[in-house]
């Protein structure tokens, strides 16, 4: 699937964090072109402005995961307050996403380790705590600034399901993995095996996690076949933690190309599913984003034209669209569910909950 002109002139007018990932991989501009382009996320726009808002201690918000002011018995906390996305985790795991080269942030990582606790128990930041979709985070942020959380990456061989994949609610008796939760596990472990190199326990256990999707689809329960969920077709940016499934193909897409491999053919139902989203004008729209307290709006609100989601959906169509027509395609493999949701039934139901 070819991007439209009209699409890539609109993605091109962009903040430096989005433009210099358009540049590289839907324009496929020469090195020093997008290069220049991300050297100025630090400087300019959505970068510079995150950059701005550190404390003297390294964190942002005064807190690991919840900002310092955080009432945990407040109307913030209130179900369906959502929860605020400024403190440090968020914040980093956002311009890590954006390619923002850690030097600018020298420092930020000793700073970490003597200033920051989690909220959980107060355990050292660098030690991780107990939520998985946490310590993915934490385990991909490490790997970007030099941090040791080599005792992280060990956590996931520990705590990985008989299924394959991972619960955050395994503290609470959980035994069955969670697509969110899995997600989150699988993007921390491939970043840490990207950046620091892998060993054959960690890349066997990222395999198995995501054997456990492909099994579903990416989209499907694997005991009767129907739709994992509404969440699943429901795209918005931030992405934050909830799973989706074009968050789940930008996975498979990055570690189909660190393992050289063609993609899954249990991909294409998913791939289905984003292609179905796209306007005929070439664009996504966003969807309702998490709610909860930000610094500032990076994307557009709900219904609207998504510069971050075209970038995704886009991305991820060409890369399989590309794959599919070269010699050998996508893995041709399958598995049979009974076909009680199909992707049209998806969408009609997802449009009739508004």
């Amino acid at each position: 699937m070819a991007t439209p002109d009209s699409v890539l002139e609109w993605l091109v007018e962009s903040d430096p964090a989005l433009r210099w990932q358009v540049e590289r991989d839907l324009l496929h501009a020469p090195q020093h072109v997008w290069e220049d382009t991300r050297s100025r996320i630090a400087s300019e726009g959505f970068g510079a402005r995150l950059l701005a808002l550190q404390g003297p201690d390294g964190q942002w918000a005064g807190g690991s995961y919840f900002p310092r002011d955080f009432d945990f018995q407040g109307p913030e906390a209130a179900e369906g307050a959502g929860q605020p996305w400024t403190a440090t985790t968020w914040t980093l795991n956002t311009l890590r996403d954006w390619g923002l080269d850690p030097a600018a942030l020298n420092g930020t990582a000793e700073l970490l380790a003597v200033n920051s606790r989690w909220d959980y128990e107060g355990l050292p930041y660098w030690g991780g705590e107990v939520d998985c979709c946490i310590n993915a985070y934490t385990l991909a942020i490490g790997a970007w600034l030099g941090a040791d959380v080599a005792g992280i990456a060990q956590w996931f061989l520990k705590h990985r399901m008989d299924d394959g994949g991972w619960n955050c609610e395994w503290v609470n008796g959980s035994t069955r993995s969670s697509f969110h939760s899995t997600l989150n596990a699988l993007r921390g472990l491939l970043y840490y095996e990207t950046a620091r190199g892998s060993n054959d326990e960690l890349r066997e256990a990222r395999k198995a996690g995501e054997e456990y999707l492909l099994q579903r689809h990416l989209l499907r329960r694997l005991t009767t076949g129907e739709i994992v969920g509404w969440w699943a077709a429901s795209f918005a940016y931030p992405f934050r933690w909830r799973y989706d499934v074009l968050r789940a193909l930008d996975h498979f897409r990055s570690a189909a190309l660190e393992d050289g491999l063609p993609p899954d053919g249990r991909l294409g139902e998913a791939v289905a599913v984003v292609r179905a989203a796209r306007r005929q004008d070439g664009r996504w729209l966003q969807g309702k984003v998490l709610p909860g307290r930000v610094w500032f709006d990076v994307d557009v609100p709900e219904g609207e034209p998504s510069r971050w989601l075209t970038f995704y959906a886009s991305r991820v169509l060409e890369w399989w669209d590309s794959e599919a027509h070269s010699e050998g395609g996508p893995r041709r493999t399958s598995l049979a569910f009974p076909r009680r949701h199909t992707v049209e039934g998806l969408f009609h139901n997802r449009a009739r909950r508004g």
